[in-house]
């Protein structure tokens, strides 16, 4: 099982009460990191995957998370990122709390062992409907009473929204998961695209971002800020800067320091928690 461990020589497991958790559990990965609030300062990253093709099942991310040590303790605050392929947005005016499931079903079949789930989103104003495995929602619900399941894109959408305040134009997030990726583009802080797309091969990914810059009439020489499970210089960068000439890894906010422990491609790599705690 590929393992990967960033640990901060003051890391101290008594001191947990100072810190906070960002979990993310999926059947691809359950990784998580620590920050201590009292430095805003994070210093430990810790990732599990299963074995190439494979996927954990929750069995295997049960175990895994009541074997952690870490994930045993009491934080000052825990967060719980639950990435899902199947999602819809609904815009705030809208939105009926009774409907989520008809919501969801517009889009997407329910299987028998998914439940639907909801974040609130300010900016943009909208709600996040997304599916998740029914069982593994409910014993993270359990195992970290009280704490809400948000969604991967809950987090990027907040933290690109804080971008485009700043920016006189587009801001653009390609963000890379292991069976599936998300294209978001905001305008002058007004969401313009939102969609999450299946892929076999980087040639699908090329095809889908080119195409939708073409129906919005979005230059190709716009920045597009990537995260996820992408890597500099690998094959989807190769392809994408051949036709698209400004690429950019995406980085956490600046309120936060990272340990001497941590490199520039994990920050990219694991968006996602670095960010969500600045995104509430």
């Amino acid at each position: 099982m590929p393992f990967l461990e960033l640990l901060d020589e003051t890391l101290d497991i008594n001191s947990t009460a100072n810190y906070q958790l960002v979990l993310q559990v999926s059947p691809n990965e359950i990784t998580y990191c620590i920050l201590d609030t009292l430095r805003n300062k994070y210093i430990l990253l810790r990732s599990s995957e299963p074995e190439e093709n494979r996927l954990f099942d929750s069995s295997k991310l049960e175990e895994i998370i009541l074997e952690d040590e870490f994930l045993a303790r009491k934080y000052k605050k825990v967060y719980i990122i639950t990435p899902s392929a199947k999602m819809t947005l609904v815009p705030e005016p809208l939105y009926c709390s009774n409907r989520m499931q008809d919501y969801f079903t517009f889009n997407h079949q329910i299987e028998d062992a998914e439940t639907i789930l909801e974040n609130k989103i300010s900016n943009p104003d909208l709600h996040i409907v997304f599916s998740y495995p029914k069982r593994i929602s409910e014993f993270l619900s359990a195992h970290f009473s009280g704490v809400k399941l948000l969604h991967h894109i809950n987090p990027l959408l907040k933290h690109l929204s804080g971008l485009n305040k700043n920016i006189a134009g587009y801001c653009i997030q390609l963000h890379i998961e292991k069976e599936f990726f998300n294209l978001l583009i905001l305008d002058h802080n007004t969401l313009r695209f939102c969609n999450t797309f299946s892929f076999n091969n980087i040639s699908d990914i090329l095809y889908y971002v080119l195409n939708v810059f073409k129906k919005l009439g979005i230059d190709q020489n716009e920045i597009v800020h990537m995260s996820g499970s992408c890597f500099r210089y690998d094959d989807l960068y190769s392809g994408l800067i051949s036709y698209i000439g400004n690429l950019r890894y995406s980085e956490p906010s600046e309120r936060f320091t990272f340990s001497y422990v941590f490199n520039e491609a994990v920050l990219h790599r694991y968006l996602n928690l670095f960010i969500t705690p600045d995104c509430e």
